[in-house]
């Protein structure tokens, strides 16, 4: 009986991990020799922890709440020049939320090796440094609804608060578009970090329907 019972369980907990691993097939890709591997590079140990620079089992910073156990230094700066347009309906403020983990590398104010507890020596250069000027960016941390659709015309209404299309590629955050929307840190399948194939502008066509 007890034998039974264990094989029972053991039978269950495979068929749970099967299942898990099948609806997170992109994260399976992982980060490991990605640009974001930051083993090796700006000064940083070749044998430092993958996940390390990012994120923490203990003592995380919580001040986002969308950043999961958080381990890296989150900007602080504001006034960001913001992207603006004749044709943009929707209303712009500082990058918030989730895309504030992004910039805290990319936006040249914090240092890459700013983790841990550690103020970083090293800042971001070159073309992956996106700087405190977005208005040559696509704008984040605004509200994508069916009513900005609708004032704008030209935007496909998402399928949700919480997604932008059917098949829950291009995630929403508190029905905000964010830089992660577009872009998943940890898989860089089709580069850029891009969440899905570009070709014909397929990704721009997502939210665009013009």
């Amino acid at each position: 009986m007890k034998m039974t019972k264990q094989i029972v369980l053991g039978t269950i907990g495979v068929a749970a991990l099967a299942a898990l691993v099948s609806l997170t097939p992109k994260m399976n890709a992982g980060i490991a020799s990605s640009p974001h591997d930051l083993r090796g590079q700006y000064g940083i140990s070749s044998n430092a922890q993958l996940c390390v620079f990012c994120h923490t089992p203990h003592n995380s910073d919580t001040t986002v709440s969308q950043a999961p156990l958080w381990n890296h230094t989150v900007t602080s700066f504001s006034g960001y020049q913001l992207y603006s347009s004749p044709t943009l309906n929707a209303t712009m403020a500082d990058p918030a939320g989730i895309s504030k983990l992004c910039l805290s590398c990319h936006d040249g104010t914090v240092a890459i090796d700013a983790y841990g507890g550690s103020s970083g020596t090293t800042n971001m250069t070159g073309a992956a440094k996106i700087g405190t000027d977005l208005r040559n960016d696509h704008p984040v941390s605004f509200t994508y609804n069916a009513a900005l659709a609708t004032a704008d015309g030209g935007l496909v209404t998402p399928n949700s608060a919480s997604k932008v299309d059917a098949a829950g590629i291009v995630p929403l955050f508190s029905s905000k578009l964010e830089c992660a929307s577009c872009h998943d840190a940890h898989d860089n399948t089709y580069g850029s970090f891009l969440r899905m194939n570009n070709a014909g502008s397929a990704l721009c066509l997502t939210c665009h329907n013009k």
